[in-house]
C-alpha cells in the first residue's frame, strides 16, 4: 500500500509535527506499507527522517504552507502527482493555519479524498465542542463565540466527509456520535511514542530536581503560576530546584514567554530552552525529577503526559477536562491541582519532591500506562481501519 500522510513535519513548528515523525517511524517498519509519501507543510531545511529499521520507500512532498489560501489546491495537486492508495491526515482545526480563512479551507481535503474515491482516515486531535474559545486564545466575545461554534460545527461536518474519523478519548466518540449522528468515529488511543524495552530506573541526575513544564504557551497554557508555586516550594521546604520551561509560543500569542523571562528575571534557575529538537526530548524528560501541566483548560489527549508516562516520570495536572478523563480511561496517575492557584499548584509539587518513593510510584503508574498503547501497536489499528474501509467498498460494488 501506498500510503500518503497530510502534516506538519519536523523542522517544521506547526502543531502535530512532533507525532507525524512518530508515526512514520512505525508505519515504515509495517510490511504491508510499501511506500509513505508525506505530503507536509514547506520548511527551508530538509525534512528530518533518521530512521534506521524498516525499508520502505519515503517520498516527501513539501506542498503547503502555514496560513495560505492555496493549501486546498497545492495538496490536491500533490494527490495527483502521487497517486497514493490511502491517506491519513493528522490534523487538529488550527492545523493549516491561525488565520480562519487559511484553517477552514484545508479541512475540506478529506472531502476532496472521499471525491476523488480515495480510502481516507483524519485522525482529530481535539474537537471544538470541548475546547474554550477564551482559554485557547480564539475569543473572549460572547456573540463572536457563538459565530465560531457555528463555524466549527459546519467544519465539522465538513471533517465528517471522511471515510472514519479516529479520535483519541472516548469522550469524543460520544459527543461526535450524538451531536452529529456519526456512524464512522472511531476510538484510536493517541499512544506513546518512545517506550524503552528496558524500564526506567527512575534516578535522577545529581544536582538540583528539575520542576519542568514542555509545550506551546501563552493562551490555556501558562506558566506565571508554576514559577510562582515552584518559588513557594524552595521557600517552604529549603530544596534546590530548578524550573525549567520547555517550548515556545503559542502562534495566538507571540512573544509571551520573551515578557515572562523579563517579568522573572530576578527568579534563580529558571531556564527557558526555545524549541526542543527531536533528539534533546529524551534527555529533557530523563533529568526532570516532575513534569507540570500549568493550564487552565484543555483541548485534547495530551502527547506530553504520554511522553511523561514513556519516561517514567511523576506528574502534576490539573484537574479538569481531559487530562482527568486520561486518569480514568488509561491509568495515568498524578498531584492534582486546582487551575489558576499557586498554593494548590505549590502544594502538588512539594508533595512529590519531598517524598521520593512516592516520585518513583507514580512514575511506574504512568510507565505501565504508557506501554499499553505503544506506537506499533497504534499505527497498527490504523492499518486494520484502512483494511476495514476497503472491505467495504468492495463489499458495495458487489452490491451493485
Amino acid at each position: 500500500m501506498k500510503l500518503a500522510i497530510v502534516t506538519a513535519y519536523p523542522p517544521s513548528k506547526v502543531t502535530l509535527n512532533e507525532y507525524a515523525f512518530h508515526l512514520v517511524k512505525h508505519f515504515r517498519q509495517k510490511e504491508d506499507i510499501t511506500e509513505l509519501i508525506l505530503l507536509t507543510d514547506e520548511t527551508p531545511e530538509a525534512k528530518d527522517l533518521p530512521f534506521t529499521k524498516g525499508s520502505c520507500k519515503i517520498t516527501v512532498k513539501q506542498c503547503w504552507k502555514f496560513n495560505s489560501y492555496l493549501n486546498l489546491y497545492t495538496v490536491t495537486k500533490a494527490l495527483n502527482q502521487t497517486q497514493p492508495d490511502a491517506v491519513l491526515f493528522n490534523l487538529q482545526f488550527m492545523k493549516f493555519g491561525d488565520k480562519k480563512v487559511a484553517a477552514a479551507l484545508g479541512l475540506f481535503l478529506p472531502l476532496v479524498c472521499k471525491l476523488k474515491r480515495i480510502p481516507n482516515i483524519v485522525l482529530l486531535h481535539n474537537i471544538l465542542e470541548e475546547v474554550d474559545l477564551k482559554s485557547a486564545g480564539f475569543t473572549a466575545n460572547p456573540i463572536l463565540e457563538k459565530i465560531y461554534n457555528y463555524i466549527g460545527t459546519t467544519l465539522t461536518k465538513m471533517v465528517l466527509q471522511t471515510d472514519v474519523l479516529a479520535v483519541t478519548m472516548q469522550k469524543y466518540v460520544t459527543i461526535l456520535e450524538d451531536k452529529y449522528n456519526a456512524k464512522n468515529i472511531k476510538l484510536i488511543p493517541h499512544g506513546t511514542f518512545e517506550v524503552s524495552e528496558k524500564e526506567p530506573n527512575y534516578s535522577l541526575p545529581d544536582g538540583p530536581l528539575q520542576i519542568m513544564t514542555f509545550g506551546k504557551f501563552g493562551t490555556y497554557k501558562k506558566v506565571e503560576l508554576m514559577i510562582e508555586a515552584v518559588e513557594k516550594v524552595r521557600k517552604y521546604t529549603g530544596l534546590d530546584l530548578e524550573i525549567v520551561i520547555a517550548g515556545t509560543d503559542n502562534p495566538n500569542v507571540l512573544g509571551y514567554l520573551a515578557k515572562v523571562q523579563e517579568q522573572y528575571k530576578h527568579v534563580p534557575q529558571l531556564r527557558f530552552t526555545g524549541y526542543v529538537e527531536e533528539h534533546e526530548v529524551s534527555t529533557l524528560f530523563n533529568n526532570s525529577a516532575v513534569v507540570v501541566f500549568p493550564y487552565t483548560s484543555t483541548t485534547g489527549s495530551s502527547g506530553v503526559l504520554h511522553q511523561a508516562g514513556s519516561y517514567g516520570k511523576a506528574v502534576v495536572m490539573p484537574n479538569l477536562g481531559d487530562l482527568a478523563l486520561l486518569v480514568n480511561d488509561e491509568g495515568y496517575r498524578g498531584e492534582f491541582f486546582e487551575p489558576e492557584s499557586v498554593e494548590s499548584l505549590a502544594y502538588a509539587i512539594e508533595t512529590i519532591v519531598t517524598k521520593d518513593s512516592y516520585r518513583v510510584a507514580l512514575g511506574k503508574a504512568n510507565y505501565k500506562a504508557a506501554t499499553a498503547y505503544p506506537m506499533p501497536k497504534i499505527t497498527d489499528l490504523y492499518l486494520e481501519a484502512f483494511e476495514a474501509i476497503n472491505v467495504e467498498k468492495y463489499n458495495s460494488l458487489l452490491a451493485l
